[in-house]
């Protein structure tokens, strides 16, 4: 068993709620809201998304041409109007040690690629010969933000910056890095060298690659061997249509999930969320309570990391308990696979390896009554059945038996 994400990561990233926009105020507060009440359930990684090298970042969107905040050797720096502890060279570190005396663990967002800027500047790469402009792979650039070149993996530098950069991470005590832009199109060779840099940082740091967009199950191995985690899909909103995208997507690479490496669904856009995102305005979940249990329902029995993007002090405490309802989670923090195991349309069911766990899904339009034998479900007679959702025994007969809403999904625990 791998020793880091032997289960499935769980934390918040502020990507959702506050876009590029995020500040250290704001990562503080959520993170001070989760240690005192979620940590327990298991949620500890608090990531900083995008652009936080972007003094003038704003709401709806990515600035073009930004003059960022490097250091000398054209590696990304905190912007410290946003990150006031940043100030004077210190980066991330006094916001991550805040973050570690909480009891959790700190993340950062980071992009393929050298800062244009640096390149500009031809900044020297730091315990190398080698400089920025030396490294740039121009025709490999982002289609949705323009901070940083690809790079030209051919020439030592660029392994050599990965290593900087990821050395600088390690220092200021990160533990898990979003890595972006590097699986849509797949970027084999950007892949190996951050992965390498990761391992030669000298400290145990998650890696997580997005985003996920038509990516092909081709790349399952090399995923699993450059990756603890990698997303399977665009960005998802608090839309049913992209809640229900995830079920083939999940069905697809459940073979692939286990300890060390997890398909990742994406973030829960729960509770309050979009004050200053890329897609929408300031509001509550646009998803109906029965989509927001089918969303963790599926994301829990497929063992996807859960990711919340919402404001966690601002949420409602109906969100928070959805968040921390611990005979859900336990499905997600459990260590047999799961697949679905039956279909019929727009219903789904999905069971795990050992018979412990049976989900059932509505996805349909309507209303719909299930009446699904244990051998429908592939899952030995049980003696016992705990509805997780309502933390109620239900009886026990030959078959499972329940009526499901549009968009519902009920998870059952048997013994």
């Amino acid at each position: 068993m791998s020793r880091l994400a032997a289960v499935p990561p769980m934390g918040w990233n502020s990507w959702d709620v506050f876009g590029t926009t995020v500040t250290e105020a704001e990562t503080r507060a959520n993170a001070e809201f989760m240690a005192e009440h979620m940590a327990e359930y298991g949620w500890e990684y608090v990531v900083v998304d995008v652009q936080w090298y972007d003094p003038g970042a704003k709401s709806g969107g990515y600035n073009t041409g930004s003059k960022l905040t490097l250091d000398q050797y054209g590696l990304p720096q905190p912007a410290p109007n946003r990150f006031p502890s940043a100030a004077g060279g210190a980066g991330f570190k006094p916001l991550a040690d805040y973050v570690h005396a909480l009891g959790l663990k700190f993340g950062v967002h980071v992009l393929r690629g050298v800062p244009r800027q640096a390149v500009a500047a031809d900044c020297p790469i730091q315990g190398s010969e080698y400089s920025a402009a030396q490294i740039p792979d121009r025709e490999r650039t982002s289609s949705w933000i323009d901070d940083n070149w690809g790079i030209d993996h051919s020439h030592p530098g660029g392994q050599a910056y990965y290593d900087a950069l990821v050395r600088q991470f390690a220092d200021w005590g990160v533990d898990y890095i979003k890595a972006d832009d590097m699986i849509a199109p797949y970027y084999e060779d950007e892949v190996e060298a951050f992965w390498g840099a990761v391992q030669r940082s000298g400290r145990d740091i998650v890696l997580s690659l997005s985003p996920g967009m038509n990516l092909s199950l081709g790349h399952a191995d090399h995923l699993k061997a450059h990756s603890h985690l990698w997303r399977i899909s665009a960005d998802l909103w608090d839309r049913w249509r992209d809640i229900d995208t995830q079920f083939e997507l999940l069905r697809d690479w459940a073979p692939h999930a286990g300890p060390g490496h997890w398909p990742d669904a994406d973030m829960l856009p729960l509770g309050r969320t979009g004050v200053r995102a890329e897609v929408g305005e300031p509001r509550e979940t646009l998803l109906t309570p029965d989509e927001q249990r089918t969303m963790l329902t599926l994301w829990s029995i497929a063992r996807s990391p859960l990711m919340v993007g919402a404001d966690l002090p601002a949420s409602s405490t109906e969100t928070i308990e959805l968040l921390t309802n611990p005979e859900v989670l336990a499905a997600q923090r459990g260590q047999a696979s799961s697949k679905e195991v039956w279909r019929d349309g727009k219903r789904t069911a999905w069971a795990t390896a050992d018979g412990t766990w049976v989900a059932i899904f509505n996805r349909g339009s309507e209303a719909s009554e299930f009446d699904l034998t244990w051998a429908d479900l592939g899952v030995p007679g049980p003696t016992k059945v705990r509805d997780c959702w309502n933390r109620a025994d239900v009886e026990v007969g030959s078959a499972l038996r329940t009526k499901l809403q549009s968009h519902a999904a009920a998870l059952y625990r048997l013994s």
